[in-house]
C-alpha cells in the first residue's frame, strides 16, 4: 500500500498520477493539432464535372481520355456536352462546372476573374476556307457574304466576329450563318456558304476533306504577325506544304495561320492536388509531337487567358511533387495532409524530449522523499529524550512506515533509493529497540 491506493506490483504510476504527469503534454498535442487542423486542405473530392464541347468535338474527345485516366486514380468525371468555350466560361463561372476547355480568346469579361487557368494543352489553328469563285484576299473582303461562324455559345463562332469586326465588319455587313463543323462544310461545296471559320486541329477529317475538295480554297492569313501583336492570345502558325497528306500535296504551298492554343480552365477554388494530377494527365496526352507543336512543348503556362492557378505555377516551376511521382493519387494526398498534422506534434517533441527527464526523475525522487520526511520526524522525537510509552508509539510508527515501503515499487534505475531508505529505516529501527531495551531494563 502506498499512500492508501492498492497498486499492482510493477506498476509505477496509479491512473491519478499518470493523469498528472502526461496530461499537460497531452493537452498540449491536442491544442497543436487543433491549431494545425485550419491549415490542413480538405480531402479532394472524389467527383469532378468537366465541360466539354459538342459530342463530335474535338473537347469531348479529349474529355473521354481525361475521363478514363481520372478514373484510375479513383476520380469519377462527368463529362456536359456544351455548345463550346463560351458556353463553358458560363458554366465555371456558375459553379456549374468544376473544370473545362476553353478557347484561347472565348474570355468575355474584363477585370478581376474567379477562373484560373492550369495550363494550354495544344494549338486550336483557325481555318477560313472559301469558295474559289469568291474573290477574297482579306476578311474584309467578306462583306456582303454568307459566313458559317458556328452556333451561338462556340468559341469558333467568338473569335470569328472578332477577327471580322478587327476588319471593320459589323454582324450587319455580312450574313452570319450558325452552321459549324460537318455542316458548314457541306454548304460551302454546295454552295449556300461563300465561306467559313474552323478552329480545329490539321489532322481533323473535315481539314483534310475541304483542303482536297476542288472548288474550294484555304485563306492564307498574310498578316498573321498583326493579329498576333493584337491579340496576345494568338500565335503565328505555319502550315507547310504537303503537311497534311504529302501524297495529295495537302496544302499546295505553304499557309499562314493563326491559332489560339485550348486551355484547360478550373474555378478559383479548385483542389490543388487535383489540378496537380489533372496537369500530369495532361502531360500524359498532349506532351507529344503535332503538325504545329514540338515534343514537350505542351502543356504550357504559355498562351493563357486566365492567371494561372498557384498550384499550376508550382507543377511548371518545380514538377510534380515526390510524393506524386511514386505514390498512388490518394496514398500521395494522404501523406500529404498528415505531414501537415505531424508538424505540431514533431515541434513539440524537442521541447517535451527536454522537459520529461527531469520531471520524471523529479516525481520518482519525490516518492522517496516524502517518506524521509516521517522518518526524521521519529528521529527527532527520539533524540529529545523521549519516554518509553513515546519509543514505544514510535517504534509502532516506524513499523507501519516500513510495511508501506516495503510495497513501494520504483524503476531498476531508481532502485538505490529505494534501499537506501529501507537501510535507514531499519538503522533507526535498531536504534528504537535498543533505546526501548534500556528502558525496559531501568524500570526493573
Amino acid at each position: 500500500m502506498v499512500g492508501g491506493a492498492p497498486r499492482k506490483r510493477g506498476q509505477l504510476l496509479n491512473r491519478f498520477e499518470r493523469i498528472g504527469f502526461f496530461g499537460p503534454a497531452g493537452l498540449l498535442v491536442v491544442a497543436a493539432f487543433v491549431v494545425a487542423y485550419h491549415f490542413v486542405q480538405p480531402a479532394p473530392p472524389r467527383h469532378i464535372t468537366m465541360a466539354t464541347g459538342s459530342s463530335d468535338g474535338v473537347y469531348y474527345y479529349y474529355g473521354r481520355i481525361y475521363r478514363d485516366l481520372m478514373a484510375k486514380e479513383g476520380i469519377e468525371v462527368t463529362l456536359l456536352e456544351t455548345a463550346g468555350s463560351v458556353a463553358n466560361v458560363e458554366l465555371l463561372t456558375r459553379g456549374e462546372a468544376d473544370v473545362a476547355f476553353i478557347q484561347g480568346g472565348a474570355r468575355s469579361e474584363e477585370g478581376d476573374t474567379p477562373l484560373r487557368a492550369l495550363a494550354s494543352l495544344y494549338y486550336e489553328p483557325v481555318w477560313v476556307f472559301l469558295r474559289k469563285d469568291v474573290p477574297a484576299s482579306r476578311l474584309g473582303d467578306l462583306r456582303g457574304r454568307r459566313v458559317g461562324v458556328d452556333r451561338e455559345g462556340s468559341g469558333t463562332r467568338a473569335i470569328a466576329l472578332q477577327l471580322l469586326a478587327d476588319n471593320g465588319l459589323a454582324t450587319a455587313d455580312f450574313e452570319a450563318s450558325p452552321l459549324g463543323g460537318i455542316q458548314a462544310a457541306a454548304a460551302l461545296r454546295g454552295g449556300t456558304l461563300d465561306a467559313a471559320f474552323f478552329v480545329i486541329g490539321a489532322r481533323a477529317p473535315v481539314v483534310e476533306s475541304l483542303l482536297a475538295s476542288p472548288d474550294i480554297r484555304i485563306f492564307s492569313f498574310e498578316r498573321a504577325e498583326a493579329y498576333r501583336r493584337l491579340h496576345s492570345f494568338l500565335s503565328r502558325l505555319t502550315l507547310p506544304e504537303g503537311a497534311v497528306s504529302l501524297s495529295a500535296d495537302l496544302p499546295s504551298a505553304n499557309t499562314a495561320l493563326i491559332a489560339p492554343a485550348a486551355n484547360l480552365v478550373v474555378g478559383e477554388d479548385f483542389h490543388p492536388a487535383l489540378a496537380e494530377l489533372l496537369l500530369m494527365e495532361a502531360q500524359r496526352i498532349h506532351g507529344h509531337a503535332g503538325v504545329f507543336e514540338e515534343a514537350g512543348e505542351f502543356p504550357s503556362r504559355k498562351h493563357l487567358d486566365y492567371p494561372i492557378a498557384s498550384a499550376a505555377e508550382r507543377f511548371f516551376e518545380y514538377g510534380p511533387s515526390l510524393l506524386q511521382r511514386y505514390l498512388p493519387f490518394w496514398a500521395a494526398n494522404f501523406v500529404d495532409r498528415l505531414k501537415i498534422m505531424l508538424l505540431p506534434l514533431i515541434a513539440l517533441a524537442y521541447p517535451l524530449f527536454r522537459i520529461v527527464p527531469p520531471t520524471y526523475d523529479w516525481r520518482m525522487r519525490s516518492r522517496i522523499s516524502r517518506w524521509y520526511k516521517t522518518l526524521q520526524q521519529i528521529e527527532r522525537d527520539f533524540e529529545a529524550g523521549a519516554t518509553r510509552e513515546e519509543l514505544v508509539r514510535a517504534l509502532a510508527e516506524l513499523e507501519a512506515l516500513e510495511q508501506k515501503v516495503r510495497h513501494l515499487t520504483m524503476p531498476y534505475t531508481y532502485g538505490n533509493y529505494l534501499y537506501s531508505l529501507r537501510m535507514h529505516i531499519s538503522m533507526l529501527h535498531n536504534e528504537l529497540s535498543i533505546a526501548l531495551k534500556r528502558a525496559d531494563e531501568q524500570k526493573r
